[in-house]
């Protein structure tokens, strides 16, 4: 099984090749004037890299969001576009499931900045099972959800938990809490996450895929305690 996923939805983007449960290769993308402009030539010598064919690959996948409007547009049109041309499904996998994905610990809460004093965030557990629905919601809202849980808050950027950041931290404040910074590359937790749904049998049709913008709403009182 072949998975071919990519990550538009920031800078610097990313482009991953996964066999079954194996990434083969996992590339940054930097695409100043757009990803638009180069995401087809990165795919085609990721594949020539591998000797691999569009033709070959059985399922595609892209990050759909949170994450920057346009970008999030750029990847599912791309991977919705070569599924149909190829006649093969898509995985749309969450920006916060992916990030959850590539973290540790029984809880894991993947926080995002979405500007406006507010956060995009949510928590799954072990077995990415959402505990929480994905939300964007203000800081101090979520961590009141959070409350003394034992809890992983996960990020691709360690500056967001420090005092000036979008989602300050203080990791000695709880002892249950704990900080984990994960690899930006995203398409790679994405590629596995896809290879999973797909022998599951959850990939979709491309016309299914639609984009995963979260609705700003008010994160209190949504836990689901699945332990």
């Amino acid at each position: 099984m072949l998975v071919l996923a990519l990550d538009t939805t920031h800078h610097p983007g990313s482009i991953a090749l996964a066999r079954e449960d194996r990434i083969l290769e996992v590339a940054a993308i930097e695409a100043p004037d757009g990803f638009g402009h180069t995401i087809y030539q990165e795919i085609e010598a990721l594949l020539v890299r591998h000797g691999v064919r569009l033709a070959d690959l059985d399922c595609y996948a892209a990050a759909s969001g949170p994450g920057s409007f346009n970008g999030i547009r750029v990847g599912l049109s791309v991977v919705k576009s070569l599924a149909e041309a190829h006649q093969k499904q898509v995985v749309p996998v969450s920006n916060l499931m992916a990030m959850a994905f590539a973290a540790e610990g029984r809880y894991r809460a993947p926080v995002m900045d979405a500007r406006r004093g507010q956060v995009f965030a949510a928590v799954y557990d072990e077995s990415l099972r959402a505990v929480t629905p994905e939300v964007a919601t203000p800081w101090d809202d979520f961590l009141a959800l959070v409350g003394e849980r034992e809890m992983t808050f996960v990020t691709t950027d360690a500056g967001l938990f420090e005092a000036a950041g979008a989602a300050p931290l203080d990791s000695n404040s709880r002892a249950s809490w704990r900080r984990e910074t994960v690899s930006a590359l995203l398409a790679a937790p994405i590629a596995l996450i896809a290879a999973a749904q797909l022998r599951e049998g959850l990939a979709l049709s491309p016309e299914a895929v639609d984009a995963n913008y979260v609705r700003r709403a008010d994160a209190k009182g949504n836990w689901q305690d699945l332990a």
